[in-house]
């Protein structure tokens, strides 16, 4: 019986020749984040610039569709709607107006209009920019630990080569992630520093896998040039890496389509760290051994046939 197969199981494409060409074009798009991220800044939600809470129970099961429509129109920017507790409890969160306090009641106020005597009001509470300055100095730290972290694991698996490649691998799909929330000036929350430590863990998995593949042809090829055993290594991998990468694009597709307003932001920054991180691993990852010269320490004799090592 015929099987479909995405690829054939022989490619052989020369990704070393283009080695070059894509390290030019990720410093370019990296240096354009940084400047895109001073320049621009990004669009902080709620989480970093602080706001309005507000705490409400419904007579009857909360319609948060139904509540969102009734805000939306309000004209008061980014704004969360999140069941807690039962399934009467809502909380509502908006961003601090401009203008002043005076601002910031009349939006309390709109509010409470717009969804009238049909939910009782339990608290009201101003979210200042001290503790939103707290979350976004701890979520970087998150990302920095995440990062050093990783270093440190790859140092002890492999060698001081890989975790080098790994680090700067990494770096780079944070500082497009980065990049391109600059661009778009999508709100920028906890959700997505959330995604960020989800899309680090991600390319780390791919970039293991490679490097482990990599290592296993080093061993097992010792008198290949260093870019043909990356090249070979790639060539296996990559019926692996590329129906990985696209069966996780068709399930955050959907969710990205159907999930709701709430989760899009999440699911955007999944999407495109899949993508980035697909790329990085091998782009930037495995080129990286080439350029540090990378080797294994103590090379072990290799199953099978001898003439593979030649």
């Amino acid at each position: 019986m015929n099987t479909f197969k995405f690829l054939p199981d022989d490619t052989n494409i020369g990704f070393m020749k283009y080695a070059k060409l894509a390290s030019y074009i990720s410093a370019a798009l990296c240096v354009a984040s940084v400047v895109l991220f001073f320049a621009a800044g990004l669009n902080f939600g709620i989480d970093f610039k602080g706001g309005t809470l507000i705490e409400i129970q419904t007579k009857q099961k909360a319609d948060i569709g139904a509540l969102r429509s009734k805000i939306s129109g309000l004209g008061l920017g980014d704004f969360e709607l999140q069941a807690f507790g039962s399934d009467k409890d809502v909380l509502i969160r908006f961003e601090t107006q401009d203008g002043g306090e005076k601002k910031q009641r009349a939006a309390i106020e709109k509010v409470q209009a717009a969804l009238g005597d049909e939910v009782e009001y339990r608290r009201v509470e101003v979210v200042g920019p001290k503790v939103s300055g707290e979350l976004a100095q701890e979520g970087t730290i998150a990302v920095i630990v995440a990062i050093l972290a990783v270093m440190i694991y790859i140092w002890f698996r492999f060698e001081w080569q890989f975790a080098v490649g790994a680090v700067l691998s990494l770096s780079h799909d944070v500082l497009l992630t980065i990049g391109i929330f600059a661009i778009l000036q999508i709100s920028f929350g906890l959700p997505i520093i959330a995604a960020i430590l989800t899309i680090v863990g991600y390319s780390l998995n791919d970039t293991v896998v490679v490097y482990d593949r990599v290592r296993e042809n080093l061993r097992k090829y010792k008198k290949k040039e260093l870019k043909d055993v990356i090249d070979l290594s790639l060539n296996q991998m990559l019926r692996r890496t590329i129906l990985t990468s696209v069966s996780t694009l068709l399930a955050l597709g959907a969710l990205y389509t159907f999930g709701g307003e709430v989760l899009r932001g999440f699911t955007f920054t999944m999407i495109w760290g899949v993508i980035v991180g697909t790329y990085s691993s091998i782009f930037i990852a495995a080129p990286l051994l080439m350029f540090t010269g990378a080797r294994i320490s103590e090379p072990i004799k290799p199953e099978g046939d001898s003439e593979e090592l030649v």
